[in-house]
């Protein structure tokens, strides 16, 4: 079994460092917004003595797991995060005492090469996490216009030369359809700096798989709900692992938005829900990278629901 696994799926990422943020209260409720292996569930379940975990994935393997899972402590809701207030609402739950969110692929993922998001490995160019969803990578890279190549690939993924990228994929699907990763990484390929091919495949990738799931979309639609669903006191705990999300979840904490927009009330206080639990990411120590290579990137973000203004 790999190390960057746990019951063939998942090694949570800053498990300890998680559950500390969370300041986990035994009666409260919870929200694992990304259930994956169910590493980081798990582990809010062993705190809870009367409380209760919702737990949400999108992904079909993610739900086959969840079901040695679901309990009287925690309930399994396959949708993506976007709709957590409205199933919360439907089991009467209005307050949260907190919330995880461990963002990006999960090893199951990468490590399946049907599902097209690893660079090193050939597959369908597939990239959805939902897999009831209707588009997949392979539509985009067989119908976008070269315009919307390039800004996808400009945004999502931070690349140099993404006009140049998205010109070579427009004449290489011409001559033969697109629809294997194989396929891509060979057009990308001339592109890539020789020191570097292998992070310049992933930002490729990343900007593909970002736009087949709306990652960050999804993400600040979670950021928001979470204004209304945590009560004052209770905490957010977000895994970044692009600079992308990294700076949605750090505008949202210290100004409140995720644009980063700065605004101040008549008494030139912060007009912000949360406040940073501490001011830089927790990041995972070495000997965690050590077990779990996976882990290098990651960046959490522990936030405190602040009370409302009167």
């Amino acid at each position: 079994m790999s190390t960057s696994l746990i019951n063939g799926y998942h090694l949570p990422v800053m498990l300890d460092e998680v559950i500390q943020g969370l300041a986990i209260t035994p009666t409260g409720y919870y929200v694992d917004s990304t259930f994956g292996g169910g590493g980081h569930a798990r582990g809010i379940m062993a705190s809870l003595v009367t409380g209760h975990l919702f737990a949400f994935d999108r992904d079909r393997a993610a739900a086959q797991i969840a079901r040695s899972y679901t309990n009287t402590t925690c309930t399994f809701i396959r949708a993506p995060f976007s709709f957590i207030k409205e199933f919360l609402s439907f089991y009467g739950i209005t307050i949260l005492d907190g919330l995880v969110a461990d963002l990006g692929t999960s090893a199951h993922q990468i490590d399946t090469p049907a599902r097209g998001f690893a660079t090193r490995w050939d597959g369908n160019l597939d990239m959805r996490m939902d897999q009831t969803s209707p588009h997949t990578a392979q539509h985009i890279v067989q119908h976008y216009t070269e315009a919307q190549l390039t800004q996808l690939l400009r945004l999502y993924g931070e690349v140099d030369r993404p006009a140049a990228i998205a010109d070579a994929i427009v004449k290489a699907r011409k001559k033969t359809a697109m629809l294997t990763t194989y396929q891509l990484r060979t057009v990308v390929e001339p592109f890539a700096p020789r020191w570097r091919v292998d992070q310049y495949f992933a930002k490729v990738f990343q900007a593909f798989r970002i736009e087949v799931n709306n990652e960050l979309v999804e993400l600040e639609c979670l950021l928001k709900q979470c204004v209304d669903l945590i009560k004052p006191g209770g905490r957010i705990a977000f895994i970044a692992y692009h600079s992308l999300e990294d700076r949605l979840i750090k505008n949202f904490l210290y100004t409140g938005n995720c644009s980063g927009n700065v605004e101040k009330d008549a008494y030139g206080n912060l007009l912000r829900p949360f406040v940073p639990l501490q001011r830089k990411p927790i990041t995972p120590s070495q000997e965690e990278i050590n077990r779990n290579r996976r882990a290098r990137s990651a960046r959490l973000r522990i936030g405190v629901r602040i009370p409302q203004n009167p």
